[in-house]
């Protein structure tokens, strides 16, 4: 491999990175949210005249629309490449806040924020991870995932800032148009960075990659398509997790600001700042760890423990803290980052590259569903008296159920070549007295080649 090709998947990885960095702006909507509802309270000529109980529905459209359009985006860039994908990601996020920056009006924001801007999301989302894993090695895929998911959880860092400033300064519609413009060019001007490597390119393992590394290496090439990955019980195993870990950590990112501004005032984006740190943190972290220790392990250690906050989270609601909640919400958002990195690597791992777009597409759809579901049942529950605490206990049973789910994510010992291939129940039942032993101490993970996943 020449200096030149290792270049280019870092510079890949990158482009990747500062394309979600951009798009992040998703995880800033307490932001908004909370201009448009002072901006309600208050009244008067120009001001935002919605519903107060609707307040909330650009983002949870946006959240179904980024889900959903990933599919779409997921083949697009299986098809016609990541930077075509990217571009395309970069026009639609433009359209959408600049339809935003000329009118108030909901219908307007929920088609410029949820449906447009969601949209765009998805397709610029899409097309940054996959062309990065291609680069490198099976022995740095977590690594890798984490490294081009964080910009996205990383972002509010400077967007909660710099959208404080400029809804101060400019008021909403004039920030969401200058948003709307920057967007479009950093994401566009950065989408043709983005490029697979050339036919044949086979990326070097490092000297010691490691017992993980070397296990999974010993595997068959799998490259499913997106109907066997659907006939796989893993994937539905995978997508109610998914569902799970993001709904419970989506429901608190979009109201992590409203939460904080009761204790720490104009101050609250600082809350959603050091949040997006935890954020991008958890992707790298859970990243690195899974490609030591096993994706299924990762998993099961990041879901408890986000089990944990949402109990903790029950108490420190109420404490008035604003040191304890701004702790909470960025070991919340520790734990939901992870889940951006595990999940697209599980999708790698189990169904292969050459259709990675489309079936992480498919796989992604339960972190849209799971935030609009999570976020209207909370809705729901916070209007009752003590409802808040509700949600979290509620988050908290769901995610132990979660971490429990992943006992069915273990592999099995190699079949013969006689052997008869089992039936999907056979496969199920089989996993589940394995994970059982493996859980409890008595028997170590091994591999079976799945005969129907052999495809080239």
């Amino acid at each position: 491999m020449t200096e030149a090709i290792k270049n280019k998947g870092w510079s890949v990885v990158s482009a990747g990175l500062a394309i979600n960095l951009a798009l992040g702006v998703l995880y800033a909507w307490s932001i908004f949210k909370g201009a448009i509802k002072a901006s309600i309270e208050k009244g008067g000529e120009g001001a935002f005249q919605w519903d107060i109980a609707s307040i909330n529905d650009p983002y949870a459209v946006c959240c179904l629309a980024f889900a959903f359009s990933m599919i779409l985006a997921g083949k697009c860039q299986d098809k016609i490449g990541p930077a075509r994908t990217a571009l395309i990601g970069g026009v639609l996020v433009g359209a959408g806040f600049t339809m935003m920056g000329f009118s108030n009006s909901y219908m307007a924001w929920v088609m410029g924020f949820g449906i447009l801007a969601g949209s765009g999301f998805g397709f610029g989302y899409s097309a940054a991870t996959p062309p990065a894993l291609k680069w490198f090695s099976p022995s740095k895929t977590g690594l890798i995932a984490g490294i081009v998911v964080a910009g996205f959880g990383i972002a509010p860092v400077y967007i909660a800032p710099l959208a404080s400033y400029l809804i101060g300064v400019f008021g909403i519609q004039k920030s969401m148009l200058f948003l709307g413009i920057g967007f479009t060019i950093a994401v566009c001007g950065l989408s043709f960075l983005l490029v697979n490597p050339p036919k044949g390119y086979v990326p070097a393992e490092p000297a010691d990659p490691g017992p993980l590394a070397k296990l999974n290496a010993s595997k068959p090439v799998v490259n499913a398509t997106v109907s066997e990955m659907l006939r796989n019980y893993k994937f539905y195993v995978l997508w109610v997790a998914f569902f799970i870990g993001s709904g419970a950590g989506l429901m608190v990112i979009g109201s992590v600001a409203g939460l904080a501004k009761k204790s720490m005032g104009p101050m609250a984006f600082v809350a959603v700042a050091i949040m997006a740190l935890g954020n991008a943190g958890g992707r790298v972290v859970a990243g690195v760890l899974s490609d030591k220790i096993g994706r299924r392990a990762t998993l099961f250690i990041m879901l408890s423990m986000q089990a944990v906050m949402m109990f903790v989270a029950m108490a420190v609601v109420n404490s008035g803290s604003a040191v304890l909640l701004v702790l909470l919400a960025t070991f919340i958002g520790f734990n939901y980052g992870s889940n951006l990195c595990l999940f697209p690597s599980f999708a790698k791992d189990y169904w292969g590259t050459k259709n990675y777009g489309l079936n992480y597409g498919a796989l992604f759809t339960a972190w849209g569903v799971g935030g609009f579901v999570m976020g209207k049942v909370s809705e729901m529950i916070n209007a009752q008296p003590g409802g808040l605490g509700k949600s979290f206990m509620l988050s908290g049973l769901l995610l132990a159920g979660g971490a429990a789910l992943t006992i069915f994510l273990a592999e099995l010992k190699p079949a013969t070549a006689e052997s008869k291939a089992p039936s999907q129940w056979d496969e199920f039942w089989s996993e589940f007295k394995l994970g059982l032993r493996v859980f409890a101490g008595l028997e170590e993970e091994r591999i079976r080649v799945k005969p129907e996943f052999r495809v080239t």
